[in-house]
């Protein structure tokens, strides 16, 4: 299939930017939701030509083309684009905050250790620990 070069470079461009792509199996959709210029199914069919090299990764679920970018399709689309080596995707941009600086401390995901009622205290102390499943104890 033929698609023109600016539709090409659109996609590309999107998929480097983002790293990942979502792309419905429309064939007859105008436009891509995401993507300005190219058709619904210029975009599948450059997905189709990106996994059959080992560029991307496709994961199909209820319709939809999950696309996932591989390290070989960065390489290759940084050449294909023209981009220097500090360019990267978003879904490999390193988060520069500290924990500390995002306001978490280190006590745990929630921080001051729990609540008592799930460490065995609170208000949970009046069932006796030899009690059985439901209402009534083992016999």
């Amino acid at each position: 299939m033929f698609i023109p070069k600016a539709n090409r470079i659109a996609v590309f461009k999107y998929l480097f930017s983002e790293g990942v792509l979502v792309v419905k199996k429309d064939t007859i959709s105008a436009t891509h939701p995401q993507i300005e210029g190219p058709t619904n199914l210029e975009v599948l069919m450059l997905v189709k030509s990106l996994e059959s090299k080992g560029y991307v990764r496709v994961t199909f679920n209820w319709m939809y083309n999950y696309v996932y970018l591989t390290a070989e399709g960065i390489a290759y689309l940084r050449t294909y684009l023209a981009l220097p080596e500090e360019v990267v995707p978003a879904t490999h941009k390193k988060d520069t905050k500290s924990a500390a600086a995002r306001g978490r401390d280190d006590d745990g995901k929630f921080g001051g250790g729990g609540n008592p009622a799930f460490r065995g205290g609170g208000d949970r102390e009046y069932r006796s620990r030899g009690a059985g499943f439901g209402r009534g104890g083992r016999d």
